[in-house]
């Protein structure tokens, strides 16, 4: 317990256990370390509710917490990164916020638990915090100059809901007769400092109350910015160059077999950003220059105006393990990338196309792909619909035959036309191959890996793609027996995957069910596993089941 230099029990402030207003905690022996604890945690709390709603105002990416986990994303080596895609699949965000989270009401805790001996202590430990946080949002490549005011403002209230929790903890007790002239908040002889239960209590409670309204009406008010409203109120023309009526029998239509058109709210994603950009169509702009001739800029109705292509497509993740679920197919409509790119006129030598999106994250695309005639779009729609936020609002790349990490950017805004020796995209420098061709795979749907089956005629089936190249034979084997030609359903062009079946008379006991498929060049696939990273995943995919006697 701090004392004065005169030796007489009181602290400066006049009372016993409480130092000068600028630093004194109210003293270990009077407030329990839960109670401290507890201060901590709810001065945390208030923190990030009113760093949230000042962000629901700014941006909501410049939330500290969202801004730390970015940089933790960025910053994770592409092992860890593998790790929680397999671990956590598409929650990996959410799993890293929650981590976040937990790692700082941890140290809040603590923080109150020090600040019972002197609040700086606790006041210096919320500055560090606001310090880390502060900096990952000026960081970020969006960042704006009022960017980190939630974490300014957030840290005033945490610093001074401790300080206020603190002091309610605490309660004075006097025996002594007071006079007029000395007011009941200074220290008399007589007078005692006790733990008051009911009143932290009572604090904590309204602290709690402010913390969630903070941080409701800042998600509210983030969410509700008419980016939403602006993308449902769009109607987009028709195509130049449409896809036409898919052809007959391109969906087997099984039970339980991944379907050929992937729904858009079932379409897989794989995202860098903790946080989706919100675009609005109408501020939005794509920026063409690099090496090119006449640099372009254009806005989403410049974009509109282009005659644009439809296409069916399917976009398949690096990160997706041998018979893993990221991969879909989708018709896409949008204006082709080769369009833009020979009105900007790419000058000799150029190889690459660094696109960024919104949110800063860059990829790197080989330019001959996308000047090789394929439907390679800057796309505005998704199965009929306007593209969802989630998938890249208002515009983004779809390039077929390439891994999404170097082709498919979402929320795009600008593309620098250069070489792949002068510039790199955000998953090169991170281990990753800097081009990205899609290997030929093939996967089993249908039984499940672990079922058990009755004796008869049972169906094996799944999909298989090679984009670009398309898939001309899916093999299957049954227990390392003999392979047997798997039917295949019809498609629209080699840029989308392939449905497949195979009547199967099971008989009673444990099988290995294995997949191979060959792709129009004559590629079968490869026995050989391979992990996803530098390239993508290789290997047969199987699944092991029981027939029941």
């Amino acid at each position: 317990m701090d004392t004065s230099s005169d030796g007489s029990g009181r602290g400066s402030s006049g009372v016993p256990g409480l130092g000068s207003s600028g630093g004194s905690g109210l003293g270990s022996a009077v407030v329990p370390a839960w109670a401290g604890a507890l201060a901590g945690l709810c001065a945390a709390l208030v923190a990030l509710g009113v760093a949230q709603l000042v962000a629901g105002f700014t941006a909501p990416a410049a939330f500290p917490v969202i801004a730390v986990g970015d940089a933790l994303v960025d910053a994770a080596p592409a092992p860890v990164k593998d790790w929680a895609i397999r671990t956590f699949g598409e929650n990996d965000k959410p799993v890293l916020v929650a981590g976040v989270f937990v790692v700082l009401l941890a140290v809040a805790a603590g923080l109150g638990i020090l600040a019972r001996r002197k609040l700086w202590y606790g006041g210096a430990g919320l500055a560090l915090l606001g310090l880390a946080g502060g900096a990952a949002v000026l960081t970020r490549p969006d960042a704006g100059q009022f960017d980190v005011l939630p974490t300014l403002v957030g840290l005033l209230a945490g610093y001074w809901t401790l300080k206020w929790l603190l002091g309610r903890a605490t309660t004075t007790t006097t025996t002594a007769v007071e006079s007029a002239e000395q007011p009941p908040v200074q220290w008399a002889p007589g007078m005692e400092l006790s733990f008051d239960r009911r009143r932290l209590f009572t604090g904590a409670g309204g602290a709690v109350v402010v913390a969630g309204a903070g941080a409701a009406l800042g998600r509210a008010w983030s969410t509700g910015d008419g980016v939403e409203s602006a993308r449902r109120s769009l109607t987009l023309p028709a195509a130049a160059s449409p896809a036409g009526p898919l052809p007959a029998g391109v969906d087997l239509k099984l039970p339980g077999l991944t379907p050929f058109v992937t729904p858009n709210q079932d379409f897989y994603r794989v995202d860098t950003a903790l946080i989706v950009p919100r675009v609005d169509p109408a501020e939005w702009r794509l920026r063409i220059h690099g090496l090119v001739d006449r640099p372009i800029e254009l806005t989403y109705d410049d974009l509109l105006k282009r005659p644009l292509t439809e296409a069916d497509i399917t976009l398949t993740c690096v990160s997706n393990e041998v018979g893993g679920p990221y991969a879909g197919n989708a018709r896409w409509l949008g204006v082709p990338m080769a369009d833009l790119l020979r009105q900007a006129g790419v000058a000799a030598g150029a190889d690459m196309l660094l696109s960024t999106s919104q949110d800063g994250w860059t990829c790197g695309t080989p330019l001959d792909v996308v000047l090789d005639g394929r439907d390679a779009l800057f796309a505005v729609a998704m199965n009929g619909e306007v593209l969802p936020v989630t998938h890249g609002f208002p515009v983004r790349q779809v390039v077929p035959g390439l891994y999404g990490y170097v082709s498919a950017t979402k929320w795009v805004v600008d593309v620098k036309v250069t070489r792949f020796d002068r510039d790199e995209a955000y998953w090169t420098p991170r281990g990753w191959s800097a081009r990205g061709p899609i290997k030929t795979q093939s996967r089993i749907d249908l039984p499940r890996d672990g079922a058990q089956l009755p004796k008869g005629r049972t169906k094996i089936a799944g999909v298989a793609w090679a984009q670009h190249k398309g898939v001309e034979a899916v093999e299957v084997r049954i227990g390392g027996g003999p392979w047997q030609q798997a039917r295949l359903a019809a498609t629209p062009g080699p840029d989308t995957w392939r449905q497949w079946e195979l009547d199967w008379d099971a008989v009673a006991g444990t099988h290995t069910i294995e997949v191979r498929a060959t792709d129009a060049t004559g590629y079968t696939q490869t026995p050989q596993r391979a992990e996803p990273a530098p390239d993508g995943a290789a290997g047969w995919h199987a699944v092991r089941v029981s027939v029941l006697a």
